[in-house]
């Protein structure tokens, strides 16, 4: 599951890291300072059409037109492929979210401790993603969604399902259109980075509004939830 994470760094940073250069994307060094990135906003993703890597800001949430539910905001690597709701979206609208980090709550009796989760070596992380491509058209309700995996280990504490988050190289290699579905799952199902490269610590209630912004949201609280 993935319902909040933070994009704050620049798309500079996170292009830099994709090894992109400034000819093919437009670098900003001015960083997005997005540190409770909620469902239904706009969010800045990754595609490649024809051939160039685009960012452009996208909804998250997905809605077809027969859907007659709230927006998905997650898909399950393991079915999206083939189910009828995300099939052409897995091979037409693969994306990329660039983040820093997201936030799971752990239930605490009554109440749920919210925890922020990072690659350990302080790394962006690149979150897998489909949509309604192509991305720099507006389509409605029908946004994005970001791809989940099971917590097989060492995070299912905290909740059983998170982020696909790949490294680098195979971010590129994922949203490329010459990867054929096949591929993409295969992607999906060998190479996500493990639990062991994520750490997470407590984090304030206050993450619960997306009103509240700013570095504090991720800040380590000394006294959580038990």
């Amino acid at each position: 599951m993935c319902g909040r994470f933070a994009q704050f760094s620049s798309r500079d940073e996170y292009l830099q890291f994709l090894n992109i250069s400034g000819d093919t994307v437009p670098y900003d060094p001015q960083p997005l300072d997005r540190y409770n990135v909620a469902p239904g906003t706009r969010v800045l993703i990754l595609s490649e059409q024809e051939g160039n890597c685009s960012l452009d800001p996208v909804v998250w949430g997905y809605r077809p037109e027969w859907w007659g539910k709230p927006p998905l905001i997650n898909s399950r690597s393991e079915t999206a492929a083939t189910g009828k709701m995300f099939s052409k979206l897995w091979r037409t609208g693969r994306a990329i979210v660039p983040a820093n980090g997201w936030f799971e709550w752990k239930k605490s009796g009554s109440r749920k401790q919210p925890y922020y989760i990072y690659r350990s070596d302080g790394r962006p992380l690149f979150m897998a993603a489909i949509g309604h491509a192509p991305f720099n058209s507006d389509h409605g309700h029908e946004g994005f969604v970001i791809v989940t995996t099971s917590s097989n280990q060492g995070m299912v504490d905290i909740h059983d399902r998170r982020p696909l988050v790949f490294d680098a190289e195979v971010a590129r290699i994922w949203i490329n259109e010459s990867t054929t579905p096949e591929e993409a799952a295969c992607l999906a199902d060998k190479k996500a980075l493990a639990e062991s490269a994520f750490r997470w610590h407590p984090v304030s209630a206050r993450v619960g509004n997306p009103h509240n912004q700013g570095k504090e949201i991720i800040n380590k609280i000394d006294e959580p939830l038990t």
